[in-house]
């Protein structure tokens, strides 16, 4: 494993202020500046690895700039990427605030700018200020909702097909409609796809196949556009 070293930064980005959802954004300016009081800003190139599953949690990472994988690893050495998470999203929440060994690794999907938090300083955060409390609690909500509908997908889906269908549903939340249908950005190739649903790599380019020959979806690189959303949601529950 390559190590990489973070380098500390000053904070002039206002990414993690403005997500859809972003703690900082459900903030009161004091509990803001307490906030930025008890944080270090640092920037990691792509494939930095913040947290290792396994590990103690020493604190909380906000991300700022760019997306981070988690992933959890089995005793097959198999690893799942159970999210990616986004500019505004906390990560290392759980285990910072149960004091329990991290659940999963976390390692930057692009160059990162991140937001540290010591876990003690977490905690005084969320016993001073009830905004934070409230905008952690909405985050765990949001995390074990997100949870829920991936047990779903990989436990209740009958065949590999439709687990990835449920997975370009999923990433149409994201996307734009436009003439053609509906344009979304997935940055994942078929391997990182697979591990995403549970399934190999070969059965995912099998399933895209499948799609773009049907004329439900085109992919061009990283783009990929859904021609006909009812008919992909019809599929997900054949």
């Amino acid at each position: 494993m390559v190590a990489f070293r973070a380098v500390q930064t000053i904070d002039q980005c206002d990414s993690c202020r403005s997500a859809p959802g972003g703690i900082l954004g459900a903030l009161s300016p004091t509990a803001l500046h307490a906030f930025e009081a008890a944080k270090y800003t640092c920037s990691y190139p792509r494939g930095a690895m913040l947290l290792l599953e396994g590990q103690d949690s020493s604190g909380v990472y906000l991300l700022c700039k760019g997306r981070v994988k988690l992933t959890m690893t089995g005793s097959d050495a198999k690893s799942i990427i159970v999210h990616i998470a986004e500019p505004g999203e906390l990560i290392g929440l759980d285990s910072a605030i149960s004091g329990k060994p991290l659940s999963m690794s976390a390692e930057t999907f692009d160059p990162c700018v991140v937001h540290f938090v010591r876990r003690e300083s977490l905690r005084a955060l969320m016993r001073d200020y009830h905004d934070v409390c409230l905008a952690i609690s909405e985050q765990l909500s949001n995390d074990y909702r997100s949870a829920c509908l991936n047990i779903r997908s990989l436990g209740l889906s009958r065949t590999a097909s439709e687990r990835v269908i449920h997975f370009l549903l999923e990433w149409a939340a994201k996307g734009r409609q436009t003439e053609e249908g509906l344009r979304v950005s997935i940055p994942l190739t078929h391997e990182e796809i697979a591990q995403v649903v549970g399934v190999s790599r070969e059965t995912v380019t099998r399933a895209l196949a499948e799609l773009k020959h049907k004329a439900l979806i085109t992919i061009k690189g990283s783009s990929v556009l859904i021609r006909d959303r009812c008919a992909l949601e019809a599929l997900a529950v054949a």
